[in-house]
């Protein structure tokens, strides 16, 4: 008999991790068991929205409970690893915010023992789960922008200044999730430049350009120091242009019947370049927030089986461009820390 009702246990209850509790605990189909954080206080803070819910610091108590069936996991980056590769063979079904790992050696063996044990591991690519993405892949693969040239990401603003991570892995995983979402495919050559005006050691501006074999390629620029807010995509096809301006409030898609043809002169072997201008379509797009929908899939996918959109797999893919991106801004050098093992260009615990 299937089971209708998944138990689940939230880890973390930061900035971001009591979003991600709220959303589990409005879910259909699902119960949050337990809430889990090391600090005392967030707990106390939290306590009283789940009153049926245990609370506790203890981690590996709530992976020996049996009761709990999935963890949802909202820690802090470097934990990422660690923690889901232990939920992961206490044989619970795990999410875990993005990024999945720090290394792709760690993405590699997360994905491995998720195989290995039968359970589902899921990546918070949230922006994969927004309405507005949905559309623009049901466009894209609909083939109404004919062929895909390149598209490039801003994702732009003045704050917030992170010490413990660079721009590109604080911002950038959105967007190249998004990329090798609605290109179905991964680069094959990774060019990135970047600097450091504020900290030393870590990136404030990021340009990243990522080229596909078959010759479409992507740019990603990120920065939090910047004046204007920005949280756009542009796609160009050889038919049509699609912009998803995320800040807009209402107009989120707008199709441009846009393009510019080669035309071969029948009299002569000129070529000519026409420019085509037509109309605008601003198609509807739901308002449903995309963490409640992210969170509502992950539920499904336990209870009927399936596999995540934003699975284990795919956080591999983008883990492997995050990796190539700071090869490049460190020319390639990939030194171990003695204190914790991981390359110095990784993002560090606060």
């Amino acid at each position: 008999m299937r089971k209708e009702t998944v138990n689940l246990a939230v880890v973390g209850l930061g900035n971001w991790g009591k979003n991600v509790a709220r959303a589990f605990a409005a879910t259909s189909r699902s119960n949050v068991s337990h809430i889990c954080d090391t600090q005392r206080l967030l707990l106390d803070r939290n306590r009283h929205l789940y009153p049926r819910a245990v609370a506790t610091q203890d981690y590996q108590a709530v992976l020996r409970e049996p009761n709990v069936e999935a963890v949802v996991l909202a820690t802090p980056a470097p934990t990422h690893h660690e923690l889901a590769r232990a939920a992961l063979l206490a044989g619970k079904h795990v999410f875990v915010e993005k990024p999945l790992a720090l290394t792709v050696e760690h993405a590699e063996e997360l994905v491995e023992t998720a195989a290995r044990v039968g359970c589902k591991l899921m990546v918070g690519h949230l922006l994969e789960y927004h309405p507005a993405v949905r559309l623009m892949k049901e466009h894209i693969d609909a083939g109404e922008l004919g062929d895909i040239h390149y598209m490039y990401c801003q994702r732009l603003n003045l704050g917030v200044v992170r010490r413990n991570e660079n721009a590109f892995w604080s911002l950038a995983p959105h967007d190249i999730s998004i990329i090798l979402h609605l290109f179905g495919a991964e680069p094959d050559r990774v060019v990135a430049s970047g600097s450091q005006f504020l900290q030393q050691g870590i990136e404030d501006v990021v340009f990243a350009g990522l080229h596909f074999p078959d010759g479409r390629i992507a740019q990603v620029h990120v920065s939090w120091l910047d004046p204007h807010k920005e949280r756009k995509m542009v796609v160009v096809g050889s038919r049509k242009m699609l912009v998803f301006d995320d800040m807009h409030p209402t107009e989120k898609i707008r199709i441009f019947d846009k393009g510019a043809n080669l035309q071969l002169d029948a009299a002569t072997p000129i070529q000519t370049i026409t420019v085509r201008h037509g109309d605008i379509h601003i198609p509807h797009v739901s308002n449903r927030p995309p963490l409640d929908i992210e969170a509502q899939h992950f539920v499904d996918c336990i209870i009927e089986d399936t596999t995540p959109r934003s699975d284990g797999a795919d956080g591999l893919r983008v883990v492997r461009v995050l990796e190539q991106v700071e090869r490049q801004l460190h020319g390639g050098c990939v030194e171990e820390t003695k204190d914790r093992g991981l390359p110095t260009f990784m993002p560090k615990a606060a």
